[in-house]
This record gives structure tokens, sequence and C-alpha cells, in this order.
């Protein structure tokens, strides 16, 4: 059986991808449920933020695997199979190992560092304990993930190169100011009592706010976590709990409102948050035309169908180095992003190995030039056209960037809402609106890439290295155990026939003399295995030792019905031990 993950996230979709696709806790159940019962799989379990959604399986068939995982991932989403693929990546065992664990470091989040990745990856592989989908392997890399996760964050200043998602999106809602100078005495509207909701309460009380109105559908929800915030020993601000609607007429009293439900729907429409600012203001909210015209281009931009960047994920792009010959491919509608480049799921594990190598910065492999692309000769001519050009005007000419347009400065917002709620609970419109100013997940997600990375990152990438490199030798070594296992088991058995034979020759042998020659016999047979089975166990635990383990079965002609029995007792054994909490 091997590891393989299938996912998508805000590096390989686009944000409305993945608010299409996200997954409720009902149906996270049910595709826990039905990956275990697809052929392919023996072990799931599903990671779901507002920012992925990961599918890992324990699987014995490769190409059928990621074409079950791919096509349930479709189903429970209710995303089309053809629009969801192309933002899919691939990651197959110690690719699928480095993948979780550097997600668990936070490395894979849209804010770098930030530490609440953990906790939901914690109840990731609490779901499926509950659901008894996860086995030992699943059980021991999630399990791991969490110790790998932790460790980096103690031994590693990671956390200073990134926060919560919450912070960052308050500095983004306070456009580079001092956050705790700029809510200090404002009023904030907290829409939903989940986790998020409870994290963006208590950074905003830290922060100096003057009140926080929490509305929740659940109202002593809502009550609890006022109680929580008006009780806290580190803040004096004044928290008090309403109902949903009364979240309009709250929104006329807000300075700032975070919303982060569980709805399906708009909780914050376009024309509501116009009027709260109406509402503040006194004057109609219009919406900024400068804004709404670079929509309109953006949008003509995408329609025009202009050729992405290379590395943007698309099935035809990817750099020029790349080792898949893309071009080959073109054709085949099922295609797969791995580590976010284009690739296909018919293509076998060492290539898409290999693609991961170059992906995450390893050596690029030497490939034919592709058909069409330009010759030596063309070279030459687009030379000799240039030195000619140059010849005749005294210059190389150059592609001049167009002139800054002077831009109509926008009125200062009187309205800060901030939404973390995948999909979205405030209406994109709102991003438009004179007098209010929206930060979701997709601005955050354009503000992130530009963030600066901290020097305690590369730790955490040797960290995330050795840890992965650790896990697999683990793993492969005790794969070789159950053989190891039937292997003694034999040896006993054999030892006792031995004596059972003895003592039918010998009926008048004493106890003591039985004992004596009994324990020589297991110290005989226990001397010749030792050095054999901790010498193998040390080569399966090495790149390419699961071979190893067939050997041994063919040397000692050991029973595989007796080493699958050993196996399963061990799994079973496992899984009840990891049920605790991680």
């Amino acid at each position: 059986m091997s590891l393989l993950v299938v996912g998508l996230s805000h590096r390989s979709a686009p944000v409305s991808v993945l608010e299409r696709a996200s997954l409720n806790a009902d149906a996270q159940l049910k595709l826990l449920q039905d990956t275990v019962a697809a052929e392919p799989a023996a072990e799931a379990a599903v990671l779901a933020t507002c920012n992925r959604i990961e599918l890992y399986a324990d699987v014995d068939k490769f190409h059928a695997g990621v074409a079950e995982l791919s096509t349930l991932l479709a189903q429970h989403s209710g995303v089309g199979l053809e629009e969801l693929t192309p933002h899919l990546y691939v990651h197959y065992e110690d690719r699928a190992v480095h993948h979780l664990f550097s997600v668990a470091c936070g490395l894979d989040s849209m804010v770098v560092g930030e530490g609440q990745i953990l906790g939901q990856i914690k109840d990731s592989l609490a779901r499926a304990q509950d659901l008894h989908t996860a086995g030992r392997l699943l059980n021991d890399l999630f399990q791991q993930a969490l110790r790998v996760g932790k460790r980096a964050h103690s031994e590693t200043g990671i956390d200073r190169a990134g926060q919560s998602l919450v912070t960052f999106g308050l500095e983004q809602l306070s456009a580079g100011a001092d956050v705790q100078r700029w809510a200090r005495g404002k009023k904030a509207l907290v829409i939903g009592a989940g986790s998020m909701s409870s994290l963006a309460a208590a950074t905003l009380a830290r922060s100096g706010v003057a009140e926080i109105v929490v509305a929740n559908r659940t109202f002593e929800r809502a009550e609890r976590l006022a109680q929580i915030l008006s009780e806290g020993d580190d803040t004096d601000v004044l928290a008090r709990a309403v109902p949903m609607d009364s979240v309009p007429v709250e929104l006329t009293r807000a300075d700032v409102a975070v919303s982060c439900t569980g709805a399906t729907g708009l909780v914050l429409t376009a024309d509501a948050v116009a009027a709260a600012v109406e509402g503040r203001t006194g004057a109609p909210a219009v919406e900024d035309t400068a804004v709404r015209e670079t929509a309109v281009r953006e949008t003509a931009v995408r329609e025009a169908g202009e050729t992405p960047l290379p590395g943007a994920g698309t099935a035809a792009g990817g750099d020029e180095n790349c080792p898949l010959d893309l071009s080959s491919v073109s054709s085949v509608p099922s295609g797969f992003s791995v580590m976010g480049e284009a690739a296909v799921a018919g293509m076998d594990a060492a290539t898409l190995e290999q693609h991961g190598a170059w992906a995450a910065g390893g050596t690029a492999v030497d490939r034919p030039r592709e058909t069409g692309r330009p010759g030596p000769e063309a070279d030459a001519e687009l030379i000799g056209a240039l030195a000619a050009t140059a010849t005749r005007v005294g210059r190389v000419p150059e592609r001049r960037r167009p002139e800054p347009v002077a831009e109509v400065p926008r009125p200062e917002p009187v309205l800060f809402v901030l939404d973390l709620a995948m999909p979205r609970d405030v209406d994109a419109a709102v991003h438009r609106l004179a007098g209010a100013r929206l930060v979701d997940i997709e601005s955050l997600a354009d503000a992130s890439a530009d963030a600066p990375m901290a020097a305690d990152v590369d730790m955490v990438r040797r960290i995330v290295a050795d840890e992965v490199a650790a896990f697999g030798a683990a793993q492969r070594a005790a794969r070789i155990t159950p053989t190891v296992v039937a292997l003694r088991s034999m040896a006993a058995e054999v030892v006792a026939g031995e004596i059972a034979r003895l003592e039918g020759r010998l009926p008048g042998l004493d106890d003591k003399h039985r004992a004596e020659i009994t324990q020589t016999v297991k110290r005989v047979v226990d001397k010749l295995l030792h050095a054999p089975t901790v010498r193998v166990k040390q080569l399966a635990a090495e790149p390419g030792g699961a071979g190893y383990a067939d050997a041994l079965r063919t040397l000692f002609d050991l029973d595989q019905e007796t080493v699958a029995s050993v196996s399963r007792a061990g799994n079973s054994t496992t899984t009840e031990k990891n049920r605790g909490p991680a």
C-alpha cells in the first residue's frame, strides 16, 4: 500500500473554485466513507480548511487511486470533474509526506507560519479515527505531522515569519498602519461564533477596540463568546450578544465588521453594506467607478484568453525547463496539476516524482526542443534584424511601459469589512462601494504573495526534510516487521516441535535437564536469527529496501497468510492506541 494525496488549495485554484468546492462537516464524513469503500483505498482522511481541500488515502494502485480520489472530490464538492481537475495537485509517497509536513509547519499556508493549521490537522485525524477510516499509515502520518509542526514552531522563529489569518486581515484593513493604533476606540461587529470568529473577536479585543457585538444564528453561542470576552483578564472591552436579525442595525453602528460563518449563501449583501454606510454618513454609498473599470478590464483580459505566465498552473503553462513534455499530452482531457504545475493522471509515478523535484527547485531535465519552437536559424535571423535596426537608428528598439494613469483618490472608508469565510459571507461587490473597505480571502491571497519571508523558513524546510527522511525510514522498517515476527514465530514452533520429539525419545528426562536443554536450543536459534533480522531491518529502512521482506519470505519459505495476519493484528493495535487525543 502507498500514500496518495489529491487536493486543491489557494496555490492551485482561484478562490471562486475553492469556495464552490468547500465541504461542510456532513460532506466530509460522507467523502471519507465513500473513499474507504472504493476499491483502491484502504484508509482515508480529509483535510478541509478555508484555503485547501485535500483527500489522503492509502492506495494499492497509483493511477486508479488518482482517478478514484479525484472523482470522489468532484462528486462531493459539486464541482464538475472537468472543471476541477486542472486545479488538482497530486503527491505520492515521500512527496505526499513532505507536503503534509510542510502544511503542518505553516509553509504552505496563505500566511506563512500561521499555527491554526495544527488544530485543523488534529481535527482531521480525530474525524478519521471516529469513523475508523484511519489505519496504521494515516495515524502515524498525521500524528507525526502534528509533532513536526510543533517542533518547527518551538525550535525556529517561523511564528515571526507569519501570523494568523485574522491578524493579517486586520493589517490589510488598516492599510499598513499600526493595528492597535488603528483599532483603538472602534466598535466591532463579529458575525459568527465559531473558532475563527472567536479568534477574530479575541484579536480585536487585544487590539483595543471599545466594543464588540457578537451575532450568531445560535444566540446561546453568541452569549457565551460575549461573556468570555467581557471576563477576559487582558482586556476591558465591552461585549454583548445579539440575534442575527439585528445585524443590519448593528452594522450602521459598527466601524469594523468581521464575518466567518458556515452559511452557504451571502450573509452581507452589497445593498446591506451600502445601507450601513449611508446610515453612518447620511449620503448614498455610490459605486466607485475607478474600481469598477479596473474589474471590467481584468474580466476582459481573462475572457480574451491571454497566455498565462509560466508556472500559472494551467494545462498549457509551465517553464520550458519543465521535465514534462506537455505538448504531447495537451489533448488529454483529464489534466492534473502537480505542485501547481501541469501534468496528467496517466503519467507514471517516476515522471511525477521527477516533476516534483523540478517544481521544488531541483535540477531541470533536458528534453528535446518542442515542435514549433524557433530553432538556431530563427534566432540568427532575429539577431541579424536587431543588429540592422541598431545600425540604422543607433539603438535597439525597446518596449516602453505605458505612461501611468493618474488615479482619482478614493474617499476614506467609514466601514471596514473582513470576510474570513469560505465560501464567502460578504458580496464581492462591496469592493466597489465608496465608503467601505472589504478584505476577503481572495484579496488576502493576493496580498500574501508579496509578504516577506523570514530566514527561519529555511530552518523549517530543513526540519521538514529531515523528518520526511526519518518517517520514510520508519515506515519502510515497519513493513518488514511482520515478516520478522512471522520468522521468529516459525522458529519458536520448530524449537517446540524438536523439544517434544526429544521428550518422546528420552522419557526419563527430569525437569531440570529438560529446561536446560530447552533454554539452550532457544539461545542457539535466537543467536542465529539475531544478526540477520537486525540487519534486514536496517537495510529495509533504506530507500529501495522494500524487496528485503520478499527475500526473507522466500529464503525461509514463510507463509504469506501468516505474515498478513501479523500485519493485520499490528494495524488493529496501532489504531486503538492512536485513538486518544493527539
